[in-house]
């Protein structure tokens, strides 16, 4: 058999591009930019269109809402802190975050936000970066009091509406009691949020600044940020929500005048970004490289080591691995990896085509990035149709099922 680049069969691209057509032509997505990479090549498939009513065809440069996807990039500018010493894995956080000193704990997960007993220990460094800090979305505890009281406060960044600026974030933050003791259970979301901040109060600098002086701009990320400008914005599609009972396509936030057309008051690490396959994969290329770029070091070795195996505990993953398989009917599959480094997901079992070692996340707004280092390989999908159906959960599965058939070597 001929093969195509680096190991790829032509026979097995030419087939992944027909099943991820196959989706466009369904009427449910309504276009896609997809990247795969190993070693030096690149393949790029753009396919479909930017709206679903319209013609202006999907092009490699297209700029997406990253969703969670965000959350592997963002982590890179607290990788950088300690790396410097600026902050240390197991400090606790309280000096530059006071107001999640001196913390209550719910008694139960269900229980009044009233019932508490105070917190056996601070919020270190290392809970922050692993998940573990005692605060998250938990689509299992839905109608729990808490739940309700972080959606109400505007504490979760990724429901569309206005998010305040990161003091009056932290400050309603601190207003709530935690679900669970520091450390004691991986939550997801809202502690890459609480670390975007933390960037910020320890540099001095918003945390895109930094963000963009030690990570985006070395690695050439030039289409990534928290907004897409005015000159960009024609290449920034809707995104869709489609209703999940009729599938109709619903615009969640058009292009030009919305949320991402200007800068946000609160710059979300847990799902705020803008970005393109390219710039996606100088990232994640960077983190198979060990942290460099070209001649360039942008993270430590072991700094990347630390970001891309698992970090948590058996109890911890027990947890996590329960939210992923008891909410099939919700993520659609997504996050059956077994472990989670800091900002990724990290496979510790074999569940599907891909194998242990491979780190990355997906995002709901129908994207997903992962790389393999065992295959030095790197793949990206990226739609603009939101996991409220699992249209694009499933063309995502697709992807990385022929993606892996393709390899032959």
């Amino acid at each position: 058999m001929r093969q195509g680049i680096n190991g790829f069969s032509e026979a097995g691209l030419r087939r992944l591009r027909g099943v991820l057509a196959r989706h466009v032509e369904s009427g449910k997505i309504p276009g896609l930019v997809a990247l795969v990479s190993r070693g030096d090549e690149t393949h790029v498939e753009a396919i479909g269109t930017m709206r679903h009513d319209g013609d202006t065809p999907m092009r490699r440069d297209t700029i997406f809402r990253m969703a969670s996807t965000s959350k592997p990039v963002a982590m890179a500018a607290a990788m950088v802190l300690l790396d410097e010493c600026r902050l240390r894995l197991d400090d606790p956080v309280d000096p530059w975050l006071p107001e999640l000193a001196d913390r209550r704990v719910l008694k139960r997960i269900d229980g009044p936000l009233d019932d508490t007993v105070p917190a056996r220990r601070p919020v270190t460094v290392r809970d922050l970066l692993t998940s573990t800090f005692g605060l998250g979305i938990d689509l299992t505890s839905l109608s729990f009091p808490i739940m309700s009281a972080l959606f109400e406060r505007g504490v979760f960044t990724q429901g569309g509406s206005a998010v305040p600026e990161p003091d009056e974030w932290m400050r309603r933050l601190g207003t709530l009691p935690l679900m669970y003791q520091p450390g004691e259970h991986w939550q997801y979301h809202i502690s890459h949020d609480v670390l975007g901040v933390l960037v910020a109060r320890v540099t001095g600098q918003p945390f895109e600044t930094f963000l963009r002086d030690r990570i985006l701009d070395p690695l050439g990320m030039k289409d990534t940020g928290f907004h897409v400008p005015a000159g960009k914005i024609d290449r920034l599609p809707p995104s869709y929500a489609p209703d999940p009972q009729t599938g109709q396509f619903i615009v969640w936030d058009e292009a030009a005048g919305g949320q991402y057309s200007q800068p946000p008051a609160f710059q979300s690490g847990g799902g705020g970004l803008v970005s393109t396959v390219d710039d996606y994969h100088a990232y994640f290329r960077m983190l198979l490289n060990h942290g460099m770029h070209g001649t360039e070091r942008i993270l430590s070795r072991p700094a990347v080591q630390l970001m891309t195996t698992n970090r948590l505990t058996p109890e911890q993953n027990a947890a996590r691995d329960a939210l992923a398989t008891n909410n099939v009917h919700v993520s659609f599959g997504q996050g059956l990896h077994g472990g989670w480094g800091f900002g990724m997901a990290v496979r510790t079992y074999r569940g599907d085509y891909a194998p242990i070692g491979q780190f990355g996340w997906d995002g709901g707004t129908g994207t997903s990035t992962y790389a393999d280092p065992d295959n030095q390989l790197t793949g990206i999908v990226l739609t603009q149709v939101g996991m409220t159906v699992p249209d694009s959960a499933r063309l995502i599965h697709d992807f990385w099922t022929t993606l892996y058939q393709a390899i032959d070597d």
